[in-house]
């Protein structure tokens, strides 16, 4: 009897211990949102199946655990020590909306665990890493066909360049100087005006001259318009019409009678002009630089006076022109002078005690592949001299035309920059 009693409590404390609860973890906290209140909402808690350090098997499911006034208290299995190692998704609910997510990993432990002891970082995973695939263009509905149609860099792609669309659909930077013009097709060369070679230049608001008399139907602009058309005259805030108010020929402008300018009427015209060769009245010439310079008593070489031509300003097939006049006071030392375009010099002169002035010109011819200069000087006393010569000055870059000048000896003499001027022709084709 007491054998079957003994064999009895054996069995039933092996079937008590076979169904014995796993270890769990306590984890209490007290949670709060942003501003301070306390939070209120669901704790969804998910997980995948494991095999708990206990052996206990955790099968896969989810638990959803009530928030009430922030006070969290869950009891959970421990995943640091599980067979494959496994983790906690959890997600924070409010008012039926997913506030935000994190990942827990919760070790073995006796004593309560508060959130940040078991927090890992979000998509953190204890163990190994699960397996990731890039993304394929095909993955994504209407993808490969919107690459496409984009379109992309060409071979001519230049950053800083306006942009224009090449034979194969692709972007290239235009090509040319950087005072040039773009056509429609891309293309680019020296700007012009309806249709005309050679560079258009504008004229706003210029006074014509003439006589305002009432009388007096005749008056005169600086240039003739080119086109002809592009002239408009305005007479006391009112635009004009040509044939119909006044007569237009070259730069003479004709009111008809009955609409001469009384006193106290303001003429104004704006214009354009150029890329008209047979208008005699243009003048292609742009002054970029014109002025005196600085005078120097010292026997070592002085700067005294300089003309700045920006990066890019000169292109192919522009020429310039400088214009230089030096004058020497006393007589008791020669003196030297020189003009230089860029690092070239392409005048360099000494004239005598008795020499007062020493002028000249230099013309610079500017190409593809660099530039050509030609150079003519005399004084007063010093005899006419010519020169000639080629640099390779780098006209994407800034260059300076430099005057110079220095007396041989410390004797109270001095050399001054009396006048000096840098005109651009620009590039113009003839056709």
């Amino acid at each position: 009897m007491h054998s079957i009693k003994r064999t009895l409590l054996l069995a039933l404390a092996a079937a008590i211990s076979a169904t014995a609860q796993p270890a769990l973890t306590p984890i209490q906290d007290t949670l709060y949102r942003a501003d301070g209140s306390r939070f209120n909402g669901t704790l969804f808690i998910k997980w995948n199946s494991f095999l708990a350090g206990d052996a206990s098997n955790i099968a896969t499911s989810n638990l959803a655990l009530p928030i009430v006034n922030g006070v969290l208290r869950a009891n959970l299995v421990p995943t640091t020590t599980a067979s494959p190692a496994s983790q906690y998704n959890i997600t924070y609910n409010m008012n039926g909306i997913d506030q935000f997510t994190e990942v827990w990993a919760v070790p073995p432990s006796t004593l309560a665990l508060r959130v940040r002891d078991v927090r890992v970082s979000q998509g953190s995973i204890v163990g190994p890493a699960p397996v990731t695939s890039p993304v394929q263009i095909s993955d994504v509905t209407g993808l490969a066909n919107e690459l496409l149609i984009r379109p992309i860099r060409g071979a001519g792609f230049a950053i800083g360049r306006a942009a224009i669309i090449n034979q194969a659909g692709q972007l290239d930077g235009v090509a040319g100087n950087l005072t040039d013009c773009v056509r429609v097709d891309g293309s680019s060369g020296p700007c012009s005006g309806s249709g005309s070679s050679g560079s258009q230049v504008f004229v706003d608001n210029e006074t014509p001259a003439g006589t305002i008399d009432g009388v007096n139907t005749t008056f005169t602009l600086a240039f003739g318009p080119s086109p002809a058309s592009s002239l408009q005259i305005v007479r006391n805030g009112l635009q004009l019409t040509q044939g119909v108010d006044y007569a237009l020929s070259t730069r003479t402008i004709t009111f008809f009678l009955g609409s001469a300018p009384v006193p106290g009427d303001i003429l104004s015209a704006s214009y354009r002009y150029g890329a008209n060769l047979s208008d005699p009245s243009i003048g292609y010439g742009q002054v970029l630089c014109s002025s005196s310079g600085t005078t120097t008593g010292s026997a070592s070489e002085q700067l005294l006076g300089t003309c700045s031509l920006p990066a890019n300003f000169l292109g192919s097939g522009d020429r310039l022109e400088i214009r230089f006049q030096f004058g020497h006071s006393g007589a008791a030392s020669s003196f030297t002078c020189e003009v230089r375009f860029g690092a070239t010099s392409t005048v360099l002169r000494t004239a005598g005690t008795a020499d007062s002035a020493f002028v000249g010109r230099v013309e610079i011819g500017i190409g593809q592949m660099g530039q050509t200069w030609d150079a003519q000087s005399w004084g007063a006393q010093l005899a006419q001299a010519a020169g000639a010569g080629s640099s390779a000055e780098d006209m994407t870059q800034l260059i300076t035309v430099q005057f110079l000048g220095n007396v041989s000896g410390a004797s109270g003499d001095t050399v001054s920059l009396k006048n000096f001027a840098v005109i651009r022709y620009p590039a113009q084709s003839n056709p």
